[in-house]
């Protein structure tokens, strides 16, 4: 190409000179002989020449053209310069209008540029000039964009997304709950995690804005003003997306406030960020994702850069909550939430690793997979810690009426709960029972650790393992009662329940039929010696040992009567105890008086009917119809007496 300081004479050397390069290039292409590396270099060789021509013709005879045409794009430019209205708001024409004076201003800019002028050429004021226009233009294409950006945004109405959780997070006492309150089951009710009807595209901006936001994209980058429309592109869309998680109700809240939060307020908002993330990935990004590509989509990986940069900030402070979460104490009224978190971001990895697939978006892609890995060393934690926490609960008092206890009611209710999370647990504990034996059942040996190991699946290894430590820690509970019937009274009761909870729910898969015979067995076997702690004595009473008279078999009459009177007042104050005990269930409230009645009643009326001849109606205090109406008295939680009370 020719210098820029060449004479005029020399310009025109050069002119003829290009144009015998031009011919002799035409003429070496002829020929046909030429490899096709040769043909080529020839042809670009030749494009170059035609280029430099073009540029020299330009120079020589073009300029005044281009101030003519500059002068009509400025005065154009200029004259909103002082207007305070959008133009966009002016109508579709004047904005055409517009973006062609700006256009044409980048393309004379372009040309004058190409014309390599000198400093002290009369051309380059005019190039300077026309620099000047174009970045006024670009300046005020680049309000116009945010003004379009911002006026357009459709609102974001979550009600109207069909996957909502109909649950409202209304925050009641029933919503306060801590380590052995059995209203566990209530509280924390689950948010089911599904992918039916949640992948939806929303319109962020007015459709009809879209392509004029696309031609402003394309100018204003093929102006060189690219990171201008980006940065305006950005943080229009930082503020929706914020706006978004505060229609969603997930403000930004660093680490250290997460874990001042009382449990009440807590377990609200890890239900809205379940909800919230499920509504965010899948319908937010993936809408804003396709707003990218709508409007960037022809400037390539700028669409990809402008969405991770417009969006990152808002994932980062949805992924800090649960990163606040995996930290904070691992208390077991946590699990079930946590397990909630964890379920909702490993069920969302893939579409978030489809989100941010490129480079730029990795350090999103990779905080979502750690945050999940320590979500889920926390579910592991917090579940050891359950166990720690059956294990280690104490009581100083025996429970009132050897009725349920609430740690039974609490641990049943949530392992309960728990079989909603059957394969998450059975992946995070797999390996649990190999690296920690002691998490398991501390009555297992290591052959039957084995043996149920090969033959149940992880959860319901540890969930037998729970059952174990329930059981031990109301074994010590129950040797708070001085009373060794009440002991067996009050495990009866605990174990029962722990069987029919397991049998009359989806624990029956989990630990089996083989494990609800066996706990059936020690229940009764805790009934039998019930009886027989509470009633043997008694029914002793009504055997004939001990009242005959000295030296003979015949009955004294003496030891008769006092017999029968020692019997009344041992019912009497039987009666008077376990009227005040309780068995919750009504079955086994039934099946036990039954039990008890027919022992009772049987050697009662045996006795009196053997004797009765000796005894006269004042020492008959009660029938036998007596007796059986009293004994359905039992157990029913409200003492009473038969003090003074006699014959019906």
């Amino acid at each position: 190409m020719g210098d820029c300081d060449s004479t005029i004479s020399e310009v025109e050397g050069e002119e003829n000179l290009i144009a015998a390069a031009r011919h002799i290039v035409k003429a070496l292409g002829s020929n046909k002989k030429l490899t096709f590396s040769a043909r080529k270099t020839l042809a670009e060789l030749g494009t170059q020449l035609s280029t430099i021509a073009a540029l020299n013709e330009t120079k020589g005879d073009g300029v005044s053209e281009i101030e003519d045409r500059l002068c009509a794009v400025e005065e154009k430019i200029l004259s909103w310069e002082e207007d305070q209205s959008m133009i966009w708001d002016s109508g579709p024409e004047e904005a055409s209008e517009y973006l062609n004076a700006a256009d044409e201003a980048r393309k004379l800019t372009e040309r004058l540029e190409s014309l390599c002028l000198n400093k002290d050429d009369d051309e380059y004021k005019l190039l300077h000039r026309a620099h000047n226009v174009l970045q006024k233009a670009m300046e005020r294409l680049e309000e116009e964009f945010s003004h379009l950006l911002f006026e357009n945004r459709q609102p974001f109405e979550p009600e109207h997304v069909s996957f909502r959780s109909s649950e409202e997070d209304v925050l009641d006492e029933g919503s306060i709950i801590s380590f052995g309150d059995e209203s566990i089951e209530d509280s924390l009710q689950r948010d089911s995690v599904s992918r039916a009807s949640e992948e939806y595209i929303l319109d962020l901006v007015h459709p009809d804005v879209i392509p004029e936001l696309r031609c402003i994209a394309n100018l204003m980058f093929n102006s060189n003003y690219d990171q201008e429309c980006y940065q305006a592109y950005t943080s229009a869309r930082k503020d929706a997306l914020d706006e978004c998680l505060f229609i969603l109700e997930m403000e930004k809240q660093s680490i250290e406030d997460v874990l001042k939060m009382e449990w009440v307020s807590l377990n609200s908002k890890i239900k809205r960020w379940v909800r919230t993330m499920k509504i965010f990935v899948r319908v937010y990004l993936a809408s804003e994702k396709c707003l990218s590509h709508q409007i960037f989509g022809e400037l390539g990986a700028v669409c990809v850069d402008s969405f991770v940069e417009a969006s990152k900030a808002s994932m980062l402070q949805l992924l800090n909550f649960g990163e606040a979460m995996s930290i904070g104490p691992h208390q077991p009224e946590k699990l079930s939430r946590i397990l909630d978190m964890y379920e909702v971001l490993s069920d969302l990895l893939p579409d978030i690793d489809a989100l941010y697939s490129d480079e730029v978006g990795s350090p999103v892609r990779i905080e979502c997979h750690e945050v999940l890995s320590r979500l889920g060393d926390s579910v592991r934690a917090t579940f050891l810690e359950f166990k720690n926490a059956i294990a280690s609960n104490v009581s100083t008092n025996p429970f009132a009426g050897g009725g349920i206890h609430h740690l039974t009611r609490y641990v049943m209710n949530y392992v309960k709960i728990l079989t909603d999370y059957c394969e998450i647990l059975n992946f995070l504990l797999k390996d649990r029972d190999e690296d920690d034996p002691s998490s398991l059942s501390p009555d297992m040996s290591p052959t039957k650790e084995e043996e149920n190991k090969s033959s149940i699946s992880t959860m319901a290894c540890h969930f037998q393992s729970i059952a174990s430590i329930l059981e031990s820690n109301l074994d010590g509970k129950s040797k708070l009662y001085k009373d060794a019937s009440l002991q067996h009274f009050f495990l009866m009761n605990n174990i029962y329940y722990m069987a029919q909870k397991v049998k009359g729910s989806e624990l029956r898969h989990i630990f089996g039929d083989e494990w609800i015979r066996k706990c059936n067995r020690k229940f009764q076997q805790h009934a039998m010696n019930y009886e027989r702690a509470s009633w043997s004595s008694i029914l002793s009473l009504l055997k004939d040992e001990g009242i005959q008279n000295p030296g003979s078999n015949s009955i004294s009459k003496t030891l008769l009567k006092e017999r029968i009177r020692s019997f009344y007042i041992a019912f009497e104050e039987t009666y008077k105890t376990q009227t005040s005990w309780l068995i919750p269930d009504h079955q086994l409230r039934e099946d036990l008086r039954i039990s008890t009645s027919l022992k009772v009643i049987q050697a009662y009326r045996t006795f009196v009917g053997r004797h009765g001849s000796l005894l006269s109606d004042k020492h008959i205090k009660y029938t036998a119809d007596d007796l059986e109406s009293f004994l359905l008295d039992l157990f029913e939680g409200s003492p009473k007496s038969l003090q003074n009370c006699y014959r019906r």
